[in-house]
């Protein structure tokens, strides 16, 4: 099993304590979002998860306690983009979250961080020369600290349109996705880093940038040392490559305030959510309620031929 921790909200910056309570116990109760009353408790134990995978703009709450993980395999994918906070409200500043970066690399090393750059937007005061001149400075303070590069660009769905609507913030087209992939290509070439796409329709193979796996099973399997057996993750959209997990994240509860951010579209409910959240309780937000039906996820490791189901 893969644990996604989580695609949903940013579990390292605002929920690491959280998180190692939940390690502690050995399970988590996850609603499911398509039905708030049906909550999967899900085992913590080394045993069944084969990785986990953390997503953050912010680590630094956890790094101090990752001994308490040591039993499990693990890797990060670490978003730094070159925007302010008119689109990144309650980002930090960019200098921290470099300096956070480079030392958690020290501390786990370099194969098991992966910088995002996503989404790629464009603006009025961004435009192709301002992502090339910024993805050049972030590279060249995490030249030797990452291996790989993730990027996107950015997707008008109706939750970010409505967050995105007075920033004069745009999709870019084609002709603009190769442009600018070229110019990145060339800068990750110069810092020794490898671009590959997240979920991206347009093949952009002949300009040195394959379709990736945020979830990926090449990365577990070097941090495993043997195969896993696993398909394609089914509840992500078609475009999306990554393997079969199970997200321990909820939407709404993520307190970095991107404007681009699916995962977050009222601000008023993530405000609620997050006063909600107890350390202690094995949901992320608020208590089981009499109404809810608590089902065991069954799930096994990757490596027998059974898969997760």
């Amino acid at each position: 099993m893969i644990l996604s921790v989580s695609r949903r909200t940013d579990i390292p910056a605002f929920y690491s304590e959280w998180f190692y309570n939940r390690v502690k116990e050995g399970f988590v109760y996850v609603r499911n979002p398509m039905n708030v009353h049906s909550i999967s408790k899900v085992p913590i134990d080394p045993k069944v998860i084969d990785c986990i995978v953390f997503w953050t703009k912010n680590p630094k709450a956890m790094m101090a306690r990752l001994d308490e993980i040591k039993a499990f395999n693990y890797y990060f994918q670490f978003t730094i983009n070159p925007y302010d906070k008119k689109l990144e409200v309650k980002v930090p500043k960019k200098e921290n979250v470099i300096n956070t970066f480079v030392e958690l690399s020290n501390q786990i090393g370099s194969n098991r961080i992966i910088w995002r750059y996503d989404p790629i937007l464009l603006t009025n005061d961004i435009d192709i020369e301002y992502h090339l001149k910024y993805y050049e400075e972030i590279a060249k303070r995490l030249s030797g600290y990452t291996k790989r590069c993730v990027i996107s660009f950015v997707d008008y769905y109706k939750k970010t349109e409505r967050n995105l609507k007075n920033s004069a913030a745009r999709e870019l087209t084609n002709d603009e996705i190769i442009q600018i992939t070229k110019g990145l290509v060339q800068i990750a070439t110069k810092y020794n880093l490898k671009i590959q796409t997240c979920s991206e329709k347009i093949n952009l193979d002949s300009y040195g940038v394959g379709h990736g796996k945020c979830i990926d099973d090449e990365i577990v399997e070097e941090l495993l040392g043997f195969q896993v057996e696993t398909t394609k993750d089914k509840n992500q959209r078609k475009e999306c490559g990554c393997i079969q997990s199970i997200d321990i994240g909820e939407y709404n509860t993520c307190g970095h305030s991107c404007l681009y951010c699916y995962a977050n579209y009222d601000q008023e409910v993530v405000r609620k959510k997050m006063e909600r959240h107890n350390l202690n309780s094995p949901l992320l937000t608020g208590e089981v309620d009499k109404d809810d039906k608590i089902t065991n996820r069954i799930v096994c490791p990757l490596k027998r031929q059974n898969l997760i189901f």
